[in-house]
């Protein structure tokens, strides 16, 4: 299924402000927040296609090669795939438990600062863009795409050298904090930490205190033969590193097929449209026709209609289960000839009286029609 347009998805025009954007996902993802529409599937994913779409326009390079080349401009960014990600990890991801954790008792505030221990990595998504021919036969492939990955200089801990990060002044360790008194108190994660209960007191001069650091990162794929068009080929432990240990996130290439100048795809069988002659469709004739395996004879009978579709037995694709071939269909176009010389008008106009059909008169010239009508030698 075809992606939405971000701007759209967000309802910001194209030259909304990077404050413009944070504006309208926060009151969006207010809007589709998993706690006020409880057991809402489609709300669930509202609310991720909305942060999908502000991981792009957020980041300036991103909404950058979005702006020049749309979707297929993100290819080998490494994209999240939000809609494998748990709704907590997105929270987390663009500093939204404190906000949400008040505006709604502070239960998924709660959630998230219990994530101090060791947790799975962020799955990753691009694509893979394929033949024909790599589908029937099966392929390996190189992918390239960017990743965050641990910084090296400080082994991800985000501190310099020498260093070590401290205990949080705001939450004390604890991850949380809370607001209000007596009866009625809202408990969300600690601004300053994010719920990890530490500070970096002396950053990491390479990674800012992040942590991590973009990557760009080679992995060979086994593309099975027979895969269709949106399938994802799963590449384990390719996604971005866990925190405090944790492992790492998976990468999803999802299959894009390039079009074919001959062929088409229906399910396992292979469309192809071949234009032949009227002389060709009514006395039957052999002609060529384009399959992966280059070109092949098939026959055509006397008195083929527009139309007409022949079947090549086991010349489609291969099904990703069974390996069972599919066919290949031929279509047939009859063509009309646009010019005739002498000599084939006529053959034709003795064709046309034996099958007592009326045909228009032969043309007459310009200069003829006027010595008919003003008459003249």
């Amino acid at each position: 299924m075809a992606k939405r347009d971000y701007y759209e998805v967000l309802g910001v025009n194209k030259d909304a402000s990077a404050d413009e954007i944070k504006r309208a996902y926060r009151r969006l993802a207010m809007k589709y927040h998993p706690d006020k529409n409880p057991d809402n599937k489609d709300a669930e994913a509202k609310f991720k296609q909305c942060a999908e779409a502000y991981e792009v326009l957020s980041d300036a390079d991103k909404r950058r090669q979005y702006d020049q080349f749309g979707h297929d401009g993100l290819r080998g960014a490494g994209m999240h795939d939000f809609s494998r990600m748990n709704v907590d990890d997105i929270f987390s991801m663009f500093g939204l438990d404190d906000l949400f954790g008040g505006m709604f008792g502070g239960g998924r505030g709660r959630r998230a600062a219990g994530r101090s221990g060791p947790s799975r990595g962020y799955d990753l998504e691009t694509n893979v863009e394929l033949t024909l021919q790599d589908i029937a036969a099966g392929a390996e492939k190189t992918i390239e795409f960017s990743r965050q990955d641990l910084c090296m200089e400080c082994t991800g801990s985000g501190a310099a050298k020498g260093s070590k990060p401290a205990t949080c002044p705001t939450c004390r360790g604890n991850g949380q904090v809370a607001r209000g008194g007596g009866f009625f108190q809202m408990v969300s994660t600690c601004p300053q930490c994010q719920g990890t209960g530490q500070v970096i007191t002396h950053p990491c001069s390479k990674c800012q205190g992040s942590g991590r650091v973009p990557k760009k990162r080679l992995v060979s794929i086994k593309v099975p033969a027979g895969v269709h068009e949106g399938q994802g080929i799963r590449v384990a432990g390719e996604g971005e590193p866990g925190r405090s240990g944790g492992p790492r996130g998976d990468l999803f290439c999802y299959v894009r097929v390039k079009p074919h100048e001959y062929l088409e795809r229906n399910g396992n069988d292979l469309i192809a449209v071949v234009p032949i002659s009227f002389t060709q469709a009514a006395l039957g004739a052999t002609i060529d026709v384009p399959t992966l395996d280059g070109t092949q004879q098939l026959k055509i009978p006397a008195g083929t209609q527009y139309g007409s579709v022949f079947r090549i037995r086991g010349q489609g694709l291969p099904d990703i289960r069974t390996r069972r071939r599919g066919d290949q269909l031929v279509q047939v176009t009859v063509e009309t000839p646009s010019r005739l010389n002498e000599k084939q008008e006529d053959l034709l106009r003795e064709f046309a009286k034996t099958e007592n059909r009326r045909v228009s008169p032969k043309s007459t010239s310009f200069f003829e029609k006027l010595k008919k009508q003003f008459g003249g030698s």
